[in-house]
Parts: structure tokens; C-alpha cells; sequence
């Protein structure tokens, strides 16, 4: 079973990769990097790009931990996409990061975060930057 984390290039996608590493490493787990940005985006800020998936898996590896980048674009939900892989790789564990939302940004946008919460059937550990 291997810890799983929803992964963006940026201060919480950081926060939620070294809480994750750190939860495969107690847990003397694999980890699965989940970067997956939207599908027929011409450009995408969520995407990771070579050096940056070479530096996580080089972090991986200085810690003794085994990772493996899944970078498929998906359609819909991102929420629904991390709670699939999830499934399908047996995740022990979600690790997902949190960006301030006002209330009225939830109520109006939503929040991926609060459907994986929900959603997932498995435990969810969710950091902050």
C-alpha cells in the first residue's frame, strides 16, 4: 500500500510532498506523486514539469523512499480523480495541501479539498504551508 499525495507546484503542494514523504517513510511505504493537470488545457500552472518531478523523486530517493510520478491529464473533478487513484493503487493514505479560502470562495467555487475529504475511503492527512 503506498502513501498518496495530490501534488501542485506550489507552497502547499510542498507542504502536502514532505508530509507525505515523511508519512511513506514511518510507514516504510512507497509513494505515489499524483500531478495531474486538466485535460485540453493549453498550459497548465498544476503541471510539473521535468525538473521539477526529477528534483521530487531525487528528494524521494535521499530519504530511502521509493516514488513513482502519475502525470495523466483528467476531465471533471480533480477531487474524483484523486479519490479514484486512490483506489486503484490501494493508498494507505491521502495527503492533500490547503490554501486559505473565505467562506464565500467555498460556497461559490467549492473546494476540492473538503469532496476529498468527504469522498475518500481511506484516511486523509490535510497540511497547511
Amino acid at each position: 500500500m503506498p502513501v498518496l499525495v495530490a501534488y501542485i507546484p506550489t507552497a502547499q503542494g510542498e507542504a502536502a510532498f514532505s508530509a507525505a514523504l515523511s508519512e511513506a517513510q514511518r510507514r516504510d511505504e512507497d509513494l505515489v506523486v499524483l500531478n495531474s493537470p486538466r485535460e485540453g488545457a493549453p498550459v497548465s500552472a498544476a503541471l510539473a514539469g521535468d525538473t521539477a518531478v526529477e528534483e521530487l523523486l531525487a528528494r524521494a530517493s535521499r530519504s530511502g523512499v521509493r516514488a513513482h510520478i502519475r502525470q495523466e491529464p483528467y476531465t471533471g473533478e480533480l477531487a474524483d480523480r484523486v479519490v479514484r487513484v486512490a483506489q486503484e493503487t490501494d493508498a494507505s493514505v491521502i495527503v492533500i495541501g490547503l490554501r486559505h479560502r473565505s467562506p464565500v470562495g467555498k460556497l461559490i467555487m467549492g473546494s476540492t479539498a473538503q469532496r476529498i475529504l468527504l469522498e475518500a475511503d481511506r484516511p486523509v492527512l490535510a497540511v497547511k504551508a
